[in-house]
């Protein structure tokens, strides 16, 4: 006679996956265990698309070129905005990527606060870099402002993450608004519909709590204040 094999139901501790699910078992309480990582990117919602599309690097690649073009007062200015990019945005985006693929996190946007702080060392290394060069080169003094403003930004970032996860994407989202608005008109202040729309997407995908987001969004809009106060 054959014998039934018999099978153990997962519970909520096992942290195995439920049968007949992708899901992870649900938490003690009824709430759903947090997904990080790939996991996450498997959710094809427009809080995602939202997130990627606005994330710091394609941010900072729109709008450093703005701010470089009022410090010039001509096109002689993109060159050094794009400059800023590349330090600010580009260059951290490519670290974050080459980790990734190493296995060191799932995706782009890091779960684990305690794993952030070599990131925002990177960022303020790549910044510090690129501001040198930008004083060795005679850059206009608005694009080498910004610089120095993104690079105090970070470092408040960095210190406020020591004991509570901020937000980056929302600091970087509302700091260049901030900045146009300064440089160029204040009708650039109606790009924080795109900021809200950021921390809109951070809360939904659980990355950030509303808190957070709004932390985040406040230190980024302060990076205004180099200009204001020159």
């Amino acid at each position: 006679m054959l014998q039934r094999k018999k099978y153990r139901t997962a519970t909520p501790s096992d942290g195995a996956v439920l049968s007949g699910t992708h899901e992870p078992p649900d938490r003690p309480g009824g709430r759903p265990a947090r997904l990080e990582g790939d996991e996450r990117a498997d959710r094809p919602t427009a809080a995602r698309t939202v997130t990627d599309v606005l994330q710091p690097r394609n941010v900072l690649l729109a709008g450093m070129p703005g701010i470089g073009l009022a410090a010039a007062g001509n096109w002689t200015g993109i060159p050094w905005g794009l400059l800023g990019a590349l330090c600010a945005g580009i260059i951290p985006a490519a670290y974050i990527e080459w980790e990734r693929k190493r296995g060191t996190w799932g995706d782009r946007n890091i779960v684990d606060r305690t794993k952030r702080p070599p990131i925002f060392l990177v960022i303020l290394a790549s910044i510090g870099l690129g501001s040198i060069i930008m004083i060795l080169g005679h850059a206009p003094t608005g694009i080498l402002l910004a610089m120095l403003a993104l690079w105090a930004m970070t470092v408040v970032l960095l210190a406020v993450n020591h004991i509570w996860k901020i937000s980056v994407d929302s600091a970087v989202a509302s700091a260049i608004p901030a900045m146009l608005a300064v440089v160029h008109s204040p009708w650039w202040l109606l790009a924080y519909g795109l900021t809200l729309a950021v921390c809109w997407s951070r809360v939904a995908l659980t990355y950030h709590s509303v808190a957070q987001t709004a932390a985040g969004a406040c230190v980024g809009a302060t990076t205004a204040a180099a200009f204001l106060l020159t």
